[in-house]
């Protein structure tokens, strides 16, 4: 197992640059690592790229362990004719790292999910998506490793219970540590067609119209950057934990004048966060000193530089219920909150 170091800030770990000290702290470099630190009786957090957390100014008294397995393994080769192929790739490996890889191999189906933060372990337990993409589409398996039970498992897509930024493992949190997933991806020069509007005008093609793939994926980094959504020491507006609030699915009816909405049946409909909270009086770099909305997109939290988790935590209950009073719908936190509350 590897050496344990105490006493680790975890702001040095997160993309909020926020976090207190971990009792200690893991570096996982091998499953065979990764599985060994695990078992443990202290409380336990499993890092990836900390670009989905929220820490406790008091930091984690447990146990810290930090995934950083590498590798990706296709079953094919590159002159394949047609078809498909199985991706695995290790729980560590930068997301942005494979989607990069993909669009350069011609491996179809997660281009729009360029620039993303974080650890491709981390994509199945909140189904990350972008730009008209989920990883669900994609996922063949997840293998995992049961806490409980004390073994491996692997989960076929069905079994993962995927939903909007949720799935079984967000469901039942810390039983299941992600070891590697499994993508069934297509080939072909071309993206997978475009389901999002934002992205189809960036591209000039009409919604469920296609583009080369390289094309598909320098437009979606060229949108987030606009949107402070792309890491970068030198820009505070991306010292953030992305999109802090997850759009809210409500009834028809209780969707404001105006207000974007996207049926998800049943009578239901997802409307956007970013809107609520800019219509609700919370503009683009509204802030409280150290922390503010992104200049660049309301729905954003940024830390501006030596700010505290506390006063993060402040700012997202100022927007939450500033929104909940202007239109009766309560936002909820998108990012995992470790040792602290909204």
């Amino acid at each position: 197992m590897a050496d344990p170091l105490p006493g680790q800030p975890l702001s040095d770990h997160t993309t909020l640059r926020l976090g207190g000290p971990a009792r200690e702290l893991l570096v996982a470099r091998t499953e065979a690592e990764l599985v060994d630190a695990l078992d443990t009786d202290r409380p336990l957090l499993v890092l990836g790229g900390g670009s989905n957390l929220v820490v406790a100014d008091a930091g984690f008294d447990g146990r810290v362990v930090k995934v950083a397995t590498t590798g990706i393994a296709a079953d094919t080769d590159d002159d394949a004719a047609c078809g498909g192929v199985l991706v695995t790739v290790a729980a560590g490996e930068s997301w942005d790292h494979l989607v990069e890889v993909a669009v350069e191999r011609g491996w179809v189906g997660i281009e729009a999910l360029s620039g993303i933060p974080g650890a491709v372990g981390a994509t199945p337990i909140q189904n990350v998506g972008a730009y008209g993409q989920e990883v669900s589409q994609t996922i063949a398996s997840v293998r995992v490793w049961d806490r409980s039970l004390r073994g491996v498992r692997t989960f076929a897509n069905a079994e993962c219970h995927f939903g909007y930024r949720s799935s079984r493992f967000k469901a039942d949190p810390g039983r299941h540590v992600v070891l590697s997933v499994t993508f069934q991806l297509r080939q072909g020069s071309l993206g997978a067609p475009v389901g999002y509007a934002e992205l189809a005008r960036a591209l000039d093609v009409e919604v469920g119209g296609r583009a080369p793939l390289r094309e598909v994926r320098e437009a979606v980094l060229s949108l987030r950057r606009g949107k402070g959504m792309v890491l970068d020491d030198a820009d505070p507006d991306t010292w953030s934990a992305g999109s802090f609030f997850t759009n809210p699915v409500v009834p028809a009816g209780q969707v404001p004048e105006g207000a974007p909405a996207w049926p998800v049946g049943d009578g239901l409909v997802k409307t956007s966060a970013a809107w609520l909270i800019d219509h609700a009086g919370f503009s683009r770099g509204h802030g409280r000193g150290r922390v503010s909305l992104s200049t660049k997109h309301t729905l954003a939290l940024t830390n501006r530089g030596g700010a505290t988790t506390a006063e993060l935590l402040d700012l997202a209950r100022e927007v939450r219920d500033g929104v909940e009073a202007a239109y009766g719908i309560r936002l909820v936190n998108e990012p995992v909150l470790v040792g602290c509350e909204l």
